[in-house]
């Protein structure tokens, strides 16, 4: 075996014989083939490097069926085949994967199998499909994973009383809404970066509060009530806090998870992953977890493949519709629902199970919507038998699934609801056949929920043929306004569900008409809305006071993508996000329509306000302020006027720094004008002075011969 010698010996050795190794040339040692002296070579890392090779970790595709049939021999195959045909139902069992121990004495089964599929998910989904399955009324099966086993065989003889640490104050989550300048954060995604700013229009410029390279892997959201920012991660979801800090609070493993959503009260996170089948005739198989948001407990899971998730919602992936399960009864997050083929599952947080332990049988029912702030929904069923039995719309209360109200609709094409954020009222958009059946046209059913028996009117359009846009309701109020038209500028229709005269009835208060519109956006106050025009628009942006019937402004936004109010209705982002290659970035618009910055970013992935939770004052006092606002406005017009005088001394220290930086720009010409004089008078024939008007100007024209042109002449000889 070599010996390895330290260079701190060779040193020693080197002082003790006079050597000074500076001196020695170590290039021109030659050492003997396949010796290195112990010596390693930094070219040569990686040939101390071993490959390790990979196995499988833990036998997480296999499981262990109990309670089967005890038989002969005789019956073995047939045993097999019945445990095959159900267990190659769920996954791929691989060749040879099924097993039965025999008893070495009698040669009968033991009464257990091993199953080995060819990946963790397809046993895991056997485990929860199959346990308790009933083979007959003596044998009923009990499923578990083998790597269960040993997680059992951990557990310690004697109990032992968990360690309890001290308690740690955690950070004020709600902080950030103590503001003194009452400012609204907002976070974006540009490139790799995730940053997250104080909106501060007095300055005319946002304020960094906390930014991250490569904070998130997909991308971020905010919980409904401005807690939380919630993180997307290969291993999972994460949720961040503070006003400044972001620490992290608390992380929910869900591996290769792509979608996530929060419960209206912050108090769970649902969070899904589609994960693609080893056997490419199969279909995805989907996973759906519920986190408790604070402790990070998982309060139940949901497994099964695409198809029985396909139902319901708008927008998601690999086939299903998100959010699959939609939450309600309010802030108290007591209910969450999801619908299946002819049944609706409403399932309760007190125990995460189903309501009366059974689902809600609606036979063909296909969308259901619950109330902001009520455990009502709403359910549509379409026509069937041809029309003979109608479509229809049912209030049903919730736990009790008692019937509220039901409204019959006839000749329907299709349907659509739109809940009022208070849930006072719900409309229904009907489209209908006309009676050849050729075309459709559209009404509206409108629901007033909080009166006694909930009233139903009906509202067709001046002109029923026209196509409907977009509808929106007024936030915390009772006006809703409605694009509709057929041609390229469509007509912007806005009404009351109040009349000065009659307050149960619904009326029209104006037609704006050719606007270049398709999106609505209410501020989230009420009063104003903004009518934009995106996509074929390209970003045409219209801000307008229904209190007064009056545009207030007009403006553009080039290619705006996305458009959002800030929580407290004062401000609007437009966007234009990396769905164009140019001009990325976002403007902040005052409520009234005046721009007051604009940002660009390459990249630029997201926008989003960071909510506020609802006030704490009741309506009375807020009605209170409202009418004295010119007393609490005296204080914040003050400010304005400091913050007016800053920028005003910012601008006038702007403008000195710029006519200080032209004074030296132009000491520094005059001098080197002077130091180049002596060159000039050289230049001049010894001429000393440099004004012009000392010397006479003389024009001299000047011919140069350009080019010579040679004519050549051809003459006919025998006509001379």
């Amino acid at each position: 075996m070599t010996e390895v010698v330290l260079i701190e010996d060779i040193e020693a050795s080197a002082t003790r014989l006079g050597i000074d190794l500076s001196s020695v040339d170590l290039d021109s040692i030659q050492l003997p083939p396949g010796e290195d002296f112990g010596i390693k070579s930094d070219d040569d890392d990686d040939l101390y490097q071993d490959d390790p090779l990979e196995f499988e970790a833990g036998f997480g595709n296999i499981i262990v069926v109990d309670n089967l049939p005890v038989v002969p021999p005789e019956k073995f195959e047939k045993l097999e085949g019945v445990i095959r045909k159900i267990y190659s139902q769920i996954g791929t069992i691989r060749e040879g994967g099924i097993w039965m121990p025999v008893n070495p004495e009698s040669q009968k089964t033991l009464g257990y199998c091993f199953i080995e599929y060819n990946t963790p998910q397809e046993a895991e989904l056997a485990r929860e499909k199959t346990n308790g399955y009933k083979l007959d009324k003596s044998h009923i099966f009990a499923v578990n994973l083998f790597d269960d086993f040993e997680k059992y065989m951990k557990v310690p003889d004697e109990w032992k009383a968990a360690e309890i640490k001290p308690y740690t104050p955690g950070e004020n989550l709600q902080q950030w809404l103590t503001d003194e300048k009452a400012r609204d954060q907002f976070v974006i995604r540009a490139g790799s970066n995730t940053e997250v700013f104080w909106n501060d229009p007095r300055q005319l410029m946002p304020e960094l509060v906390h930014q991250r390279q490569y904070w998130t892997e997909s991308f971020v959201q905010w919980s409904p009530l401005g807690t939380y920012l919630a993180t997307v991660h290969r291993q999972g979801a994460a949720v961040w806090g503070g006003a400044t800090t972001f620490n992290r609070l608390m992380r929910f493993a869900h591996p290769q998870v792509r979608l996530i959503d929060f419960s209206p009260g912050e108090k769970y996170l649902v969070t899904f992953s589609s994960h693609e089948p080893s056997n490419p005739r199969d279909t995805h198989r989907i996973v759906i977890n519920i986190f408790d948001v604070r402790t990070g407990k998982l309060m139940r899971d949901f497994k099964g493949n695409v198809d029985e998730f396909a139902t319901g919602g708008s927008g998601g992936v690999s086939g299903i519709s998100w959010p699959v399960f939609r939450w309600g009864g309010g802030k108290e997050d007591k209910y969450f629902a999801r619908m299946g083929k002819n049944v609706i599952s409403i399932y309760e947080t007190e125990t995460f199970t189903l309501i009366d332990k059974k689902s809600m049988k609606v036979e063909n029912v296909v969308d259901f919507s619950w109330s902001p702030t009520d455990p009502i929904l709403a359910l549509f069923v379409p026509e069937l038998g041809g029309g003979n039995q109608p479509a229809r719309v049912s209030l049903v209360q919730i736990p009790g699934k008692e019937e509220l109200r039901q409204k019959n609709l006839f000749s329907v094409s299709d349907c659509k609801m739109y809940w009022q954020n208070n849930g006072e009222y719900l409309a229904v958009k009907v489209d209908r056949y006309t009676k050849t059946k050729k075309s459709t046209y559209t009404g509206f059913e409108l629901f007033r929920i909080k009166e006694r028996d909930i009233p139903i009117e009906v509202l067709e359009l001046d002109n029923k043929n026209d196509k409907i846009v977009a509808f929106a309701w007024e936030p915390k109020g009772h006006r809703f306004a409605v694009i509709h038209g057929d041609g390229p500028r469509p007509d912007v229709s806005f009404y009351s569900m109040r009349t000065t005269l009659n307050a149960g009835r619904v009326s029209k208060l104006t037609t704006l008409k050719s606007k270049q519109a398709n999106a609505l956006y209410w501020s989230p106050a009420g009063r104003y809305i903004v009518l934009a025009g995106l996509k074929g628009f390209n970003g045409q942006l219209e801000f307008y006071n229904v209190d007064e019937l009056e545009t207030m402004a007009t403006g553009e936004h080039f290619m705006a993508t996305d458009i959002e109010w800030d929580p407290t209705g004062r401000y609007v982002a437009t966007a234009v996000t990396s769905v164009h290659e140019m001009e990325n970035g976002f403007h902040i618009w005052s409520f009234s329509g005046k721009l007051l910055y604009r940002i660009s970013r390459d990249h630029f992935y997201q926008f989003v306000w960071r909510p506020r939770p609802p006030s704490l004052l009741s309506a009375e006092k807020e009605e209170e302020i409202a009418k004295n606002l010119k007393k609490y406005s005296k204080k914040y017009e003050a400010e304005d006027q400091d913050v007016s005088m800053q920028l005003n001394e910012q601008d006038r220290r702007k403008r000195k720094m710029l006519q200080e930086q032209w004074n030296e720009w132009v000491t520094k010409w005059k001098q080197l004008h002077e130091e180049e004089r002596q060159l000039r008078i050289e230049l001049r024939d010894g001429v000393v002075s440099d004004e012009e008007e000392e010397y006479e100007a003389k024009e001299v024209e000047v011919e140069e011969v350009l080019d010579v042109a040679e004519e050549v002449v051809a003459f006919d000889l025998d006509q001379e």
